[in-house]
């Protein structure tokens, strides 16, 4: 499948050397708007018991750091030329700029976790998701959705992180992404509130698909 123009990269090498996860691991993807509730989810599928083991890829991003998070944790913050060079040597399973920020997930990362038999989460925007599918066919594909448009907008502003033009920017976007939720193979409501019942029905729709396909080994 050929990447639509606007995803494509100048100088981005594409993975090589790919290689085979073992039997039964699994890469999902986590996606939605900003606002929706991502880092939260994925705060209580850390303190939920999983056999085999999550492992949650830490995305590299050039943005800036906001209060409360933490390097190496929260996202690996780097300088854009630092960026840029992991870009260009292929490093990166996916790189996207959003928000006029590049975010990207580093490839090596995935396929240790692969290998060492671990389900492994990447939380990643819509365009990064819909790359990586490109890539890895057999990756699953999980988007996450507020209860309404009206919420999503309330949770942006109540976290007061983005200028007003930057808001503004984040709820057009918003609108757009909602819109792509048919590409994923499931749709969960993050209703207000209800953070671990949204992590329940994920994790639910994790060993309900490793349950269905225990032979599946992906390839990176």
């Amino acid at each position: 499948m050929s990447r639509p123009p606007e995803l494509q990269f100048p100088g981005q090498e594409a993975p090589a050397g790919a290689v085979l996860g073992a039997q039964g691991a699994m890469l999902v993807i986590i996606s939605g708007p900003s606002g929706v509730g991502k880092d939260t989810i994925i705060a209580a599928l850390r303190g939920r018991p999983h056999l085999p083991e999550y492992h949650y890829v830490v995305t590299c991003t050039t943005r800036s750091r906001r209060a409360g998070e933490v390097d190496g944790v929260s996202y690996r913050f780097l300088a854009r030329a630092d960026f840029e060079a992991l870009r260009r040597a292929g490093e990166l399973l996916e790189a996207n700029e959003v928000h006029g920020h590049w975010y990207g997930t580093p490839r090596d990362d995935v396929r240790r976790a692969l290998l060492a038999g671990q389900h492994v989460i990447l939380k990643i925007d819509v365009q990064g998701a819909q790359v990586v599918k490109e890539r890895v066919p057999d990756a699953l594909l999980i988007f996450v959705v507020p209860p309404s448009l009206e919420s999503l907008f309330h949770r942006l502003k109540a976290r007061a992180t983005e200028t007003a033009d930057e808001l503004e920017l984040r709820q057009r976007n918003a609108a757009l992404e909602l819109a792509r939720q048919d590409d994923y193979d499931y749709v969960v409501v993050n209703e207000d509130g209800q953070v671990e019942r949204t992590a329940e029905r994920i994790d639910g729709i994790i060993a309900g698909e490793a349950a269905r396909h225990p032979d599946l080994r992906v390839r990176v």
